[in-house]
């Protein structure tokens, strides 16, 4: 890995700077499961569903997804739905909650090779950014000590006040770089989900990493990782 040929390193946030996809999959784990169980003829969701049709999607668009696969229809409804209404949002909105709860009760930590590849970046000048589909990435960032390392963070709430479409587009990964004032073909992009590495090669950037944390390297190489690393101290 040559940084010198970059000049910026744009970060997915949940299972490649914290450990928070797991407490993602556990939330999804228990709404979905708590919803199928009140359907006839439906198999239990399982962690290769979220790899499959939720990891890396904005909430409501994972939902969506999730239900499609499975030949369930209900009601996108509206994001001000109550979590026990049967719509969309109301099922991304319980989801949320459980995620909240879990977060706040056991916290997080980063993972300590991210927290490594984060030091050496800052000492050679070379920028940084957080790129999430998450409207919680602020929480998670703040619960987990580093935000106040990333320049940049462009979460869920930011793409939707300037109506950028969600990963596998690379829309949210451009507005980043550009935000950092840096020409996409001199910046990395850093992701654990196969929507975002789609992202990472929809866009003009000069690199994607995959981060191997459960999706197979094989598949984040498939859908865009120029590179498949298991940890971020191996980018040092």
């Amino acid at each position: 890995m040559k940084w010198d040929d970059y000049d910026a390193a744009l970060f997915d946030l949940d299972g490649v700077l914290t450990p928070t996809a797991v407490v993602h999959m556990r939330a999804w784990d228990q709404m979905f499961n708590d919803f199928l169980a009140q359907l006839p003829d439906q198999r239990p969701y399982t962690d290769q569903d979220y790899f499959d049709h939720v990891d890396g999607l904005p909430r409501y668009e994972g939902v969506q997804t999730f239900l499609e696969s499975r030949g369930i229809e209900l009601p996108h409804g509206d994001p001000s739905d109550d979590p026990g209404q049967r719509s969309v949002c109301g099922l991304g909105n319980r989801k949320n909650a459980l995620f909240t709860t879990v977060l706040h009760q056991g916290g997080i930590d980063p993972y300590p090779g991210s927290v490594q590849l984060l030091n050496h970046l800052e000492l050679i000048g070379v920028g940084i950014a957080v790129v999430s589909s998450s409207k919680n990435a602020p929480d998670v960032l703040r619960t987990a000590g580093i935000v106040d390392r990333f320049e940049v963070v462009i979460d869920g709430a930011v793409a939707a006040e300037h109506g950028l479409p969600g990963k596998p587009q690379h829309d949210t990964y451009t507005y980043a770089a550009q935000q950092l004032g840096i020409a996409t073909t001199r910046c990395v992009v850093l992701e654990d989900a196969l929507s975002g590495v789609q992202a990472g090669a929809a866009g003009d950037f000069g690199l994607v990493v995959g981060v191997d944390r459960g999706a197979g390297a094989a598949e984040l190489s498939a859908h865009g990782a120029d590179i498949v690393v298991s940890d971020l101290a191996e980018l040092i």
